[in-house]
C-alpha cells in the first residue's frame, strides 16, 4: 500500500483532499511560520503526530499540488516555512556545511580473484564462496 500524506484520502481510487485534515495542515504551516516549534504548532493545529512526522509534513512538496495530489498549501507559504526551518537549523547549529566535508581516502583497496566454474547452487554457499575471492591489495 502506498503512503498517503496527511491531509489527503483516497476516494473512488483517486487522491482527494481530506478537508478537515487539510485545514489542520494549513493551520500547522501558519503556526510554524509564526514562531512555534514543530510539536507545538502540530498540537495547536490538532495534528497528533511525532516531531519527525511534523518535519516531513513541512518538507512534503506534494502539498503544493502535482499530477497526483491536489494543492493544499500555496508556494509562498511553503517557501516561507522552508526559510524559517533553514534559519532555525542554522541558528541552532544543526547545519553541517557539506562542502567542507571530504571523505577520508580508503585505507585499503580490494580486488577479486576470478571465480571458477564450480559455483555452489545454494545461495548462502555461493555468497560465502564469492566473498572468499575478495583479497586486499597491498
Amino acid at each position: 500500500m502506498a503512503y498517503i500524506p496527511y491531509g489527503y484520502k483516497i476516494q473512488d481510487g483517486v487522491v482527494t483532499v481530506d478537508e478537515k485534515a487539510a485545514g489542520q495542515v494549513k493551520v500547522f504551516f501558519e503556526k510554524y511560520i509564526s514562531g512555534l516549534s514543530l510539536t507545538v504548532a502540530g498540537e495547536q493545529a490538532g495534528i497528533d503526530k511525532t516531531h519527525s512526522v511534523m518535519g516531513r509534513i513541512l518538507k512534503n512538496v506534494n502539498y503544493l499540488g502535482n499530477d497526483t495530489y491536489p494543492a493544499i498549501i500555496d508556494k509562498e507559504i511553503f517557501d516561507k516555512a522552508e526559510e524559517v526551518r533553514d534559519k532555525r537549523a542554522k541558528d541552532l547549529g544543526r547545519v553541517v556545511e557539506l562542502a567542507a566535508f571530504t571523505s577520508p581516502p580508503p585505507k585499503e583497496r580490494f580486488k577479486m580473484r576470478k571465480a571458477d566454474n564450480k559455483m555452489p547452487v545454494d545461495a548462502f554457499e555461493r555468497a560465502e564462496y564469492l566473498y572468499s575471492l575478495i583479497e586486499s591489495e597491498e
